[in-house]
């Protein structure tokens, strides 16, 4: 990225403060990216732990599956997920509180004496897969956050920051110059002077 400048004090002032801005900022950029980096790794750890739990709770039904033809799934639902929010670097991140489940009444006379183990079972699935699912968002919306933050970096660390110090070694070089012309120019200014002074003596 070219840094747009004119060769004056101005401009070497203002350069210089946004420099200043950005190496401030850099540090907590990078605090920020690595707690992002953290975090996704724990969602995303979070999501296979829940997995494998699912599997494993699925493959230990796998001797009754006939008997889950008997089961009405009526019987429960999920009624309402309640959500907070919680803030990691400065990203608001959904948090499960409470899932709520509804169940219809039903005749334990009726119905198999299994039931509501059964209901149970499904309430303990239907918990995990919401989970699951909150952590899966969870890492995903981390994920982006900290793909920005990594951008915002490499674009501090690797253009801006030696843009600017680059930008600002020019105009003091350029300063510089012309600083030493004018005095180059005064004194050969001078010595015209003394010279006429002393030939008009």
């Amino acid at each position: 990225m070219a840094i747009k400048f004119q060769y004056n004090k101005t401009a070497l002032h203002n350069l210089n403060k946004q420099l200043k801005i950005r190496l401030k900022a850099l540090p907590t950029l990078k605090n920020k990216e690595a707690a992002l980096r953290l975090e996704v790794k724990k969602a995303k750890d979070r999501t296979d732990v829940l997995d494998q739990q699912l599997k494993m709770r699925i493959s230990e039904q796998e001797l009754s599956a006939g008997l889950w033809n008997e089961f009405i799934p009526e019987l429960i639902r999920i009624e309402n997920v309640s959500i907070t929010s919680k803030k990691i670097a400065g990203i608001a991140i959904p948090v499960i509180k409470e899932i709520v489940f509804k169940e219809k009444d039903f005749s334990l006379f009726l119905k198999p004496d299994w039931f509501p183990a059964g209901i149970s079972f499904v309430k303990e699935l239907a918990g995990i897969v919401t989970e699951r699912e909150f952590y899966a968002r969870k890492a995903a919306l981390l994920d982006r956050a900290r793909k920005k933050t990594t951008q915002k970096v490499n674009l501090y660390e690797k253009v801006q920051i030696p843009g600017y110090e680059d930008a600002i070694r020019k105009i003091k070089r350029f300063l510089e110059d012309e600083e030493n012309l004018s005095k180059s120019a005064q004194k050969i200014v001078k010595k015209r002077q003394q010279k006429q002074k002393a030939a008009t003596v």
